[in-house]
């Protein structure tokens, strides 16, 4: 399953990489990084068909996490790629905007991991 990441900090990546080591390994996952919303439109126009799941951040320059989901909603809808968000801001503004645009899902910073784990055994793929 593949899975894009999406965040302007530069220390996720190797969170991610460290944390899903063992799924990596036995090619359950793979994961592909983006820095910005901006950044990951440009991956998404090459390779949507590839993406399953795509985990943004919302509080982002440039383009929000947000925004993001709402360009993902409008131009990416077969197959729609589960898309989860994340925030260290937890505010029921941010949960709100987050399912009427289309999330799928909504976590907090900093991130469970397990949680996300267990999070990825239900998704049907």
């Amino acid at each position: 399953m593949k899975i894009l990441v999406v965040d302007d900090e530069a220390d996720v990546q190797p969170l991610f990489l460290q944390r899903f080591r063992k799924e990596i390994r036995e090619h359950d996952l793979e994961f592909d990084f983006a820095l910005s919303g901006e950044e990951a439109l440009s991956y998404l126009k090459k390779k949507h068909q590839e993406v399953i799941l795509i985990l943004s951040d919302i509080n982002m320059p440039g383009m929000s996490g947000i925004e993001l989901l709402r360009r993902i909603r409008h131009d990416y809808d077969a197959p729609p790629p589960v898309v989860m968000m994340i925030t260290a801001y937890a505010d029921e503004e941010n949960h709100n905007q987050a399912m009427e645009n289309g999330a799928n899902d909504f976590l907090t910073k900093p991130l469970d991991f397990n949680l996300l784990k267990e999070k990825l055994k239900t998704l049907k793929i």
